[in-house]
């Protein structure tokens, strides 16, 4: 059994991991809702929205020459980088409960789900479930990073 001063220091790293989640929540909550670069406060209130898996997905790759491949490689791999803190702090957070890749991948698709729902009833962003496949994805990418680093730290000790 761990000693209370042991026991003091697991609880306060707990609520230190705690506080960068909900800092990250936060900053990607400016990022998806607040942030001007896509126009999203620009008044706009013309909804955009796709609801056919990989449409989207394609079209930027398909797409890549006239595109270019900064807002292709920004858009795809921007909505996978996102999430992957997601994913890697579920596991430090909840790891009784998200002590699995596809529990991760459930708890992204039901967040980023949710996040998309809301763009769509708010008229911010664009409603996309290739978003919702993209950060769900990204998600996995940072629980696998996640049980690297724990694996890594178990061989080393």
């Amino acid at each position: 059994m761990a000693s209370r001063p042991e026991r003091g220091r697991k609880a306060a790293y707990h609520i230190f991991k705690l506080c960068l989640f909900m800092v990250y929540i936060a900053v990607l909550f400016y990022f998806l809702f607040f942030w001007d670069y896509f126009g999203r406060t620009d008044g706009n209130t013309q909804m955009h929205y796709n609801f056919v898996p990989f449409r989207e997905i394609l079209r930027y790759i398909l797409r890549a020459k006239i595109l270019g491949i900064k807002l292709v490689a920004f858009n795809l791999g921007g909505n996978i980088v996102g999430f992957m803190p997601f994913g890697f702090f579920l596991p430090a957070l909840f790891a009784k409960s998200v002590n699995r890749w596809w529990k991760a991948w459930i708890w992204a698709i039901l967040f980023s789900g949710g996040v998309e729902v809301l763009q769509l009833l708010t008229c911010v962003g664009s409603c996309d479930v290739d978003d919702v496949i993209l950060n769900s994805t990204g998600a996995v990418c940072g629980y696998i990073l996640y049980r690297l680093r724990d694996y890594m730290r178990r061989s080393n000790a």
